[in-house]
């Protein structure tokens, strides 16, 4: 039986008069593996540092019964006093010239070096390359205790989840089973919430039209004529009184009905664009860059050494690579913003006619804080406001959102803004550097919609495997300080990768099974008060064989 290993009960949290987090209920048992998720500023990185333990909530309790440790997704960290880990991890003791990827490899080996029985995972793919992505899917899928993952990864919460809190208006929902089965799931709801509203709708006119035919009949119903006599005109006058009574108490049963009915909110649609972005001054020519590299270094470690590349006219290109092969570099090189660390000869020549928007990792230095969202993105738009408004809704932020101030806002709604920005300036080709970074699931989808219709051309760093499948045309690898160009898209580049990665995928289910076998193993040798041991010792049986034939196949 699971064992209950953190508990919360009637949290409550405010940021001045704003209700960020008010939950009655949240369990973590061993072995869980949950997905929380939500939109930017919903509270999720709050609600992670108030389970640790690292922020106090204005009212409620939360009990842990097992050590915790947190991968935060930003900032320095230790690397850890585990040797192997660290290792695996390449983690590296100095905090100096890493870079983000690098920094995020320190910051999990740290965590998993405390051996938690509780792991708080807050965004822990942030900046990292492939290789890294594949040995934290490892690591994740093995761990021994429980997992509470915040990501924006949809391969590794597929892979890894098996519950998914979903976080809104400070309250968390609960949905069992794996992320496919949760999109499911919202898709059924959203697809009830739309039936319910559009039936809501059509009852609310049909009584409106009632209540309004009984109002043009009770204006119908004549009285007596005043030469009618006075036997009569009592008994017209009877018929007329009871008439009008009726329809009176028939239009008020329809307005009681309306008054009464359970109101339907409309469900949230995202809105479409109607014009397609970039394509203010195309560029007429084949390609919009050339670039060619004698060598490339930085920090003495050479990235590049007799490497070119070229950016056709209205591809949509990503850059890949492992982390610090000098991804970041080479776009700061074709942006001018290299800096004195960086040693490099050769040219990258852009068409005359481009138009740059670049999006940095460091994007806040674009953007005025006190400023409010919708003044920072009108400041070199080229579209009108009602446009603009429709592009930041579907980034994320609609209605009077748009007045906040920056300063006021998350980290993901800055990112939001830079990149909204950027799409509404007068240019054709945007140079972006893991523009997905601290984007909630929801932002990213709209962001991939965004991106895939973009007129101009558009280069692009990005470790997510779904977004580039999603947006790329082509791929770009650094492979052995060279640049590889892979026309047919994230498929051709990750063909030859495909047997390699069954085997990866073997080997981590074979670890699991193991994992569980030794947790049964446990149990078999002192049994709790429930337990069955001739179940235990046939499902003990049952993993046997399966690790035994995956064994075989390798």
């Amino acid at each position: 039986m699971a064992k209950c290993i953190l508990e919360a009960n009637d949290l409550l949290l405010f940021f001045g008069d704003r209700r960020v987090l008010d939950i009655e209920h949240l369990a973590v048992y061993s072995g869980d593996r949950i997905g929380l998720i939500g939109e930017n500023g919903m509270g999720k990185t709050t609600l992670m540092r108030v389970l640790s333990g690292e922020l106090a909530p204005d009212s409620g309790t939360v009990r842990r019964m097992s050590p915790s440790a947190m991968i935060h997704q930003q900032g320095d960290a230790d690397a850890g006093d585990d040797a192997e880990t660290r290792a695996q991890f390449q983690a590296r003791e100095t905090r100096e010239g890493l870079s983000g990827g690098e920094m995020t490899r320190n910051r999990i080996a740290g965590a998993l070096s405390a051996q938690p029985g509780l792991l708080l995972a807050d965004e822990p793919t942030t900046d990292l390359d492939q290789e890294g992505l594949a040995l934290l899917r490892k690591k994740l899928s093995t761990f021994p205790g429980a997992v509470l993952l915040v990501s924006h990864d949809r391969a590794l919460l597929r892979q890894i989840c098996t519950r998914i809190w979903y976080l809104e208006d400070g309250k968390v929902t609960d949905f069992p089973g794996g992320y496919d089965a949760y999109i499911t799931e919202r898709e059924r709801q959203r697809d009830r919430a739309a039936f319910e509203y559009d039936q809501y709708k059509s009852e609310q006119k049909r009584l409106k039209e009632s209540a309004q035919k009984m109002a043009e009949r009770a204006t119908q119903v004549k009285k007596a004529p005043g030469r009618m006599g006075n036997g009569e005109a009592r008994l017209h006058k009877r018929e007329w009184t009871d008439a009008v009574l009726q329809i009176s108490h028939a239009k008020r049963t329809l307005q009681n009905r309306m008054e009464h009915m359970e109101v339907k909110e409309k469900p949230r649609a995202m809105p479409e664009i109607k014009m397609r972005l970039g394509v203010t001054h195309p560029v007429e020519a084949k390609n919009v860059l050339e670039f060619r590299c004698a060598f490339m270094q930085a920090g003495g470690k050479t990235l590049l050494k007799e490497a070119s590349m070229a950016l056709p006219t209205g591809s949509r290109t990503a850059i890949t690579g492992p982390n610090g092969c000098g991804k970041t570099t080479l776009l700061r090189i074709l942006t001018g913003q290299e800096g004195d660390a960086v040693q490099f000869r050769g040219s990258a020549r852009f068409n005359p006619a481009a138009r740059i928007g670049w999006f940095d990792q460091h994007h806040e230095s674009t953007l005025d804080l006190g400023k409010s969202v919708l003044e920072n993105i009108m400041r070199e738009s080229v579209h009108p406001e009602h446009f603009a408004r429709t592009v930041m809704a579907c980034l994320g932020i609609r209605g009077d959102d748009v007045y906040k101030p920056l300063n006021l806002l998350s980290g993901g709604e800055r990112a939001k803004t830079a990149l909204g920005k950027l799409l509404l300036m007068d240019c054709n080709t945007l140079l972006l550097d893991e523009p997905t970074n601290h984007l909630d699931l929801f932002t990213m989808e709209e962001l991939e919609k965004l991106l895939a219709g973009y007129g101009g051309t558009l280069l692009f760093v990005s470790h997510d495997e779904e977004f580039i499948r999603k947006t790329a045309t082509r791929v770009v690898r650094f492979e052995n300080a060279a640049l590889k160009a892979y026309e047919g898209g994230w498929e051709e580049m990750a063909a030859p990768k495909k047997q390699e990665k069954s085997e990866e995928d073997r080997k981590l289910e074979i670890s699991r099974l193991e994992m569980q076998q030794a947790i049964l193993s446990a149990r078999l040798s002192a049994p709790k008060k429930g337990d069955h041991p001739d179940e235990l010792q046939a499902e003990y049986m049952r993993l046997a064989e399966e690790i035994r034939a995956l064994k075989q196949k390798g």
